[in-house]
């Protein structure tokens, strides 16, 4: 592998070169499975991995942060539209509280209307019956004047 290649390959890419290493070593007769290695390869991608981790750990942090801002933000924005629903569905309850008790005030308006109707059309109806009364006893009061007078008239005769 060239220098250029190491430039490209993140720490995944140099432990997948370290492996690869290893699984081409040469075992070593009645070591119990020791092997031999290219030390100074082996060392140079340790070294590469060493370079490199501080800046994966930078980035992993980097992301980490992001990802806690990315969730403290929808937090906030979840929040904001609890709170929004909230005022909402309190106004739709006080808007429908409203309407109830509009409702009950016409109600009982229109109650007081129709009980104050009946009574006018009682009073109404007893006025016109006493004034047909008195009518009709004036009217009886007046027949009975000119029924005695024809009396009179026709015992002058």
């Amino acid at each position: 592998m060239n220098d250029m290649e190491k430039m490209d390959s993140n720490v995944e890419g140099i432990l997948e070169m370290m492996v690869e290493l290893l699984e081409n070593a040469w075992s070593i007769p009645l070591s119990g499975g020791k092997c031999a290695i290219e030390a100074e390869r082996f060392h140079e991608l340790i070294q590469d991995i060493q370079m490199r981790m501080p800046e994966e750990i930078a980035r992993a942090r980097e992301i980490v942060a992001d990802r806690k801002t990315i969730l403290e933000d929808a937090k906030k924005e979840a929040e904001m539209t609890i709170r929004v629903a909230e005022e909402r569905a309190k106004k739709m309850v006080d808007h429908d509280e409203i309407v109830k008790q509009a409702q009950m005030r016409a109600n009982e308006i229109l109650s007081a209307a129709q009980l104050q109707v009946r009574d006018m059309k009682k009073a109404t109806s007893d006025y016109v019956e006493s004034v047909l009364g008195m009518t009709e006893e004036q009217l009886n009061q007046s027949l009975n004047d000119v029924r005695a007078k024809r009396q009179a008239i026709k015992n002058m005769k």
